[in-house]
């Protein structure tokens, strides 16, 4: 029998209830993230969790909660088993892990709070989860969340607005709150929200002109090289100006240059008259070095470097940037962040803070890493300039290179494997671009998971000690 206040949608989850929740999330997430028109799933797959929060005990919710984690997680990153061999077992555990919590403490608000207080909670605790796992400890890592699903369809989605956390935050709300309601209304309600965001998610993008006066207008065109010799620098540079005389700046890819920039660019850089920027090593103490970019203007000299704010975990990637600046260019203010920088909020926002108009990301993705890696990798830059509202250009090593408009749509790409493919754009400088909603949400929503994990730790710690007492 259920107790007055507890509801159909809250009654105890049977065993193989939560076994059919847990492949029914891990379906609509392999759709979600293989099908570009299927990506509305993802509010299935965020469903599929809530539900596995009313499981009975907080073992079953743990490991149910992993469980789904898996299935989502480890098939679409398959790659890490080619990068990582039998490592990779963990690392999937530690993406499940975040899954189960969020489902632990789900059960936990549900039990301990009440239908209102946990409905109001429990967005809050997953988007607190997400930002926390993803850019808040040294194994951070923003792929496969909800918002990166969006990345091939942004036209109709207010991702400016809301950021990727915040996409989210908003459907486990809907979900959430709409558990207050009896079953009908409850079902009428989620699937109108998932009706209107598959509409959303696969309407085309608007026809809308271009901004007629954009502040300035920068002509840009990159090639991809992976360690490439002097020679193939050289032969490449001089094929992309030929097929692209019109650039202004030219862009190479992370770790072009095995140490520090070479003479032989510095004086291509004055006989073509160009800006040149082009990933390289910047010695350090120790025989230690900082991952960077460096621009050359047409004088040869260097005129601006910045360095790799997050090295990626263990490779050698070189330290930690000491700071983050923009270039003044002749064009605007330009921000720069090598490969993995892109994938964080935390690295991105401090950029757009100083005013960037558009970022450029010179990336190194080993061809050998597969094409999947190579299409996850890509999600990220259109999510980022929707959320920004700046153009992006990408270059990677061995693809899949990107120019990115500032509503989000990849106006080029180059493609993997693509040794020596060029890619070319125009980006638009209409002033500095802005923050979504969700920076200001995802750490508060990091504070309150915090704080009910300290509550439910005391509660826990109080509850063993009264019972040792009493013995």
């Amino acid at each position: 029998m259920r107790t007055p206040q507890e509801s159909p949608a809250d009654s105890k989850l049977k065993i193989r209830d939560a076994v059919l929740l847990c492949l029914g999330a891990g379906i609509a997430f392999q759709l979600a993230y293989t099908f570009p028109s299927c990506g509305f799933l993802i509010a299935i797959y965020l469903w599929c969790l809530f539900q596995l929060t009313r499981l009975e005990t907080s073992m079953q919710a743990r490991y149910f909660g992993l469980a789904a984690g898996l299935l989502a997680f480890a098939p679409q990153l398959r790659f890490f088993w080619t990068i990582f061999g039998a490592a990779a077992i963990a690392l999937w555990y530690v993406c499940g892990f975040w899954i189960a919590m969020f489902v632990v403490l789900g059960r936990a608000c549900r039990t301990r709070f009440g239908n209102v207080w946990s409905a109001l909670l429990i967005p809050f605790l997953w988007t607190g989860l997400e930002y926390f796992r993803s850019e808040l400890y040294y194994l951070r890592f923003s792929w496969l969340h909800a918002g990166y699903v969006f990345a091939d369809h942004l036209s109709w989605l207010p991702m400016k607005q809301l950021g990727m956390y915040g996409f989210g935050f908003v459907i486990m709300a809907v979900i959430s709150l709409a558990n207050l309601l009896e079953p009908k209304p409850r079902a009428t309600t989620f699937a109108l929200a998932l009706l209107i965001l598959c509409a959303l998610n696969n309407l085309r993008y608007p026809e809308i002109a271009a901004r007629a006066d954009p502040r300035a207008k920068l002509q840009v065109a990159g090639v991809q090289m992976e360690f490439p010799s002097q020679a193939e620098v050289l032969l490449n540079l001089k094929a992309l100006l030929k097929a692209h005389p019109e650039a202004q700046l030219v862009v190479l890819s992370e770790y072009t240059i095995d140490g520090p920039v070479p003479e032989y660019l510095k004086v291509w850089c004055r006989q073509n008259g160009r800006y040149l920027a082009v990933g390289a090593k910047d010695p350090a103490p120790n025989s230690n070095y900082y991952d960077t970019v460096f621009v050359v203007g047409p004088s040869g000299e260097i005129v601006f470097s910045q360095g790799k704010s997050v090295p990626i975990q263990f490779f050698k990637d070189g330290l930690p940037a000491k700071e983050q600046k923009l270039w003044d260019s002749p064009w605007g203010k330009l921000g720069f962040c090598i490969c993995y920088d892109l994938s964080y909020t935390r690295v991105t926002d401090r950029l757009i803070r100083l005013g960037a108009e558009a970022l450029i990301v010179p990336t190194m993705d080993v061809v050998d890493w597969g094409q999947h890696q190579h299409e996850m990798h890509a999600r990220v830059a259109p999510v980022r300039a929707a959320e920004y509202g700046v153009p992006i250009f990408r270059v990677a090593s061995s693809g899949i290179s990107q120019c990115v408009d500032a509503a989000g749509k990849t106006l080029a790409t180059a493609p993997m494997p693509g040794d020596g493919a060029m890619i070319s754009g125009s980006l638009d400088l209409n002033g500095p671009g802005s923050l979504p909603l969700d920076r200001y949400i995802a750490p508060l929503a990091v504070a309150v998971t915090g704080a009910m994990m300290a509550w439910l730790g005391i509660k826990l710690a109080r509850a063993t000690y009264g019972t040792q007492t009493a013995r």
